[in-house]
């Protein structure tokens, strides 16, 4: 039903849907710019240190603003389709779409809190076998095989679904900019389902690694923008199933890895106390 609404709703004028585009990628390449500035020499390798609170409460909102904005343009623009086509009585301002954004970006704050309660928690138990020289490859290796298996789900599945169709904006639809702020924080929330275990596998790899943060932005970007969804899937689930064993049995061999306790590790080791 709703993806028959969809094909009867008239598309943006393209100068409209242009400028939507080029704004959202704008936006996402000054957050790469930015947090490439803010993350200089802090990658320590799995198991970065995270900073304090809200230093990496910052830093992460730049981060899901670099890596997820290009994947959620297709549904900003679907917003902003059904806005303009009458579902709020006439063409959307600006600051509705931007409202979107904002609720999507609250969902990703949410996740990234959370998750820094969970690491911290963990680093302050001072679990000795999570120590690199001791079992801390096979953790770390362990975690992104996790997230190569949950790209098999049906929770996985079902929350991709979601974020490749505007279609499903519809199920849920409310209008002006609170209705808009608020689907944007469920579209986050779906988001966030289906992502966060790869999220998960960047904090196994080094979550303050610039590359690291371009690998898994771009695998989302794939299963998220591909039209083979299924083969997208599952060819991102192989990816990390080598790379997981790559980094529990051979992590030297894997490029871009900061091993903790090398040479390279020490730069972020310093700025990292500082913070």
């Amino acid at each position: 039903m709703a993806s028959a609404t969809l094909h009867r709703t008239p598309p943006l004028p393209t100068r409209v849907q242009v400028g939507l585009v080029a704004l959202l990628l704008v936006l996402a390449g000054a957050a790469w710019a930015l947090t490439g500035e803010r993350m200089s020499g802090m990658d320590a390798g799995p198991g970065t240190a995270l900073g304090g609170l809200g230093w990496f409460t910052v830093v992460w909102v730049t981060m899901m603003a670099a890596m997820m904005l290009p994947s959620v343009t297709p549904m900003v623009v679907g917003h902003a389709r059904f806005q303009a086509a009458g579902r709020d009585g006439g063409t959307a301002p600006a600051s509705v779409s931007g409202a979107f954004v904002a609720g999507y970006l609250v969902s990703w704050t949410a996740a990234g809190l959370l998750g820094y309660a969970l690491f911290e928690g963990v680093r302050s138990l001072d679990i000795g076998f999570l120590a690199w020289d001791d079992a801390g490859q096979y953790v770390a290796g362990g975690v992104i095989l996790g997230a190569a298996l949950y790209q098999l789900t049906a929770p996985k599945d079902a929350c991709l679904r979601h974020c490749r169709s505007p279609a499903m904006l519809l199920e849920r639809w409310r209008p002006g900019r609170a209705g808009a702020l608020r689907m944007g924080v469920e579209h986050g929330v779906a988001c966030v389902g289906c992502c966060w275990m790869l999220m998960a596998a960047l904090f196994a790899l080094g979550v303050m690694s610039i590359a690291w943060m371009a690998f898994v932005a771009a695998l989302i970007a794939a299963e998220r923008l591909l039209p083979w969804k299924r083969p997208a899937v599952r060819t991102v689930a192989v990816v990390l199933a080598v790379l997981g064993l790559a980094v529990a049995f051979a992590p030297e061999s894997v490029p871009g890895l900061t091993i903790p306790g090398s040479p390279e590790e020490m730069p972020a080791m310093t700025m990292g106390a500082v913070r």
